[in-house]
């Protein structure tokens, strides 16, 4: 008689695997990570890894399936909200998301940290096509609410959302540098302060938003990562 699967334990099990490789990405980097250093934390056979993944670069996908999933689920909740306005889930979606950070702050603080290494590349690369992945059609949304409300005037909200991914990529990317070099002294605050509000001041500008539309904008964001 066949095996029944128990998709629960099965579920359970191959989070497991994830849980592992997250971390060893985290303290050593994707490429120092073997497949056996992942079975050896948990005790397990190869023919168990590959019961779950069919490789290496599959239990990446995984690792970064989960991270985008979790930020996109935070800021899903609010451009889902049928009781905001346009504009209102823009600012909340991003404060949102800025306050799930700072929950986890010394987790995030950490991460930064280690993020830039060459050993990292790839995972880089992957969350950046996660992000746009799956970012671009929710900020769509948003965008074509915001044109039924007659705030936003952008021809393509789908177009108009892909550029916007591409703004926050590289606000996150140069956030996550200066925070690194603030971290060692290397730059001042007001250095931090004047180069987010540039991303700040294109956002706002390729939606045509008033000054200080875009949470990063927000002062205390700031202090509470930078100061």
């Amino acid at each position: 008689m066949p095996r029944t699967l128990d998709p629960a334990a099965h579920a359970l099990r191959r989070d497991a695997f994830i849980d592992v490789a997250q971390r060893l990405i985290q303290e050593e980097g994707y490429d120092q990570m073997s497949v056996q250093d992942v079975l050896n934390e948990l005790n397990a056979s190869k023919g168990a890894f590959y019961h779950y993944f069919g490789s290496k670069e599959a239990l990446l996908a995984a690792v970064v399936d989960r991270m985008v999933d979790a930020g996109t689920a935070v800021m899903a909740r609010v451009a889902d909200d049928p009781t905001l306005t346009a504009t209102q889930k823009l600012n909340a979606t991003f404060a949102t998301l800025a306050e799930w950070k700072g929950q986890q702050r010394e987790l995030m603080a950490e991460f930064t940290r280690l993020w830039f290494s060459d050993a990292n590349t790839i995972v880089r690369e992957q969350l950046r096509q996660g992000t746009v992945r799956d970012l671009t059609p929710l900020l769509a949304r948003i965008i074509r609410q915001g044109k039924a409300e007659g705030v936003i005037t952008a021809t393509s909200p789908e177009h108009t959302a892909g550029v916007l991914v591409a703004i926050l990529l590289g606000a996150n990317e140069k956030a996550s540098r200066l925070f690194v070099a603030r971290q060692a002294g290397e730059v001042s605050f007001e250095e931090v302060a004047r180069t987010l509000a540039a991303y700040a001041e294109a956002y706002e500008r390729v939606l045509g938003l008033p000054p200080g539309s875009w949470p990063l904008s927000d002062g205390q964001v700031l202090h509470d990562w930078f100061d």
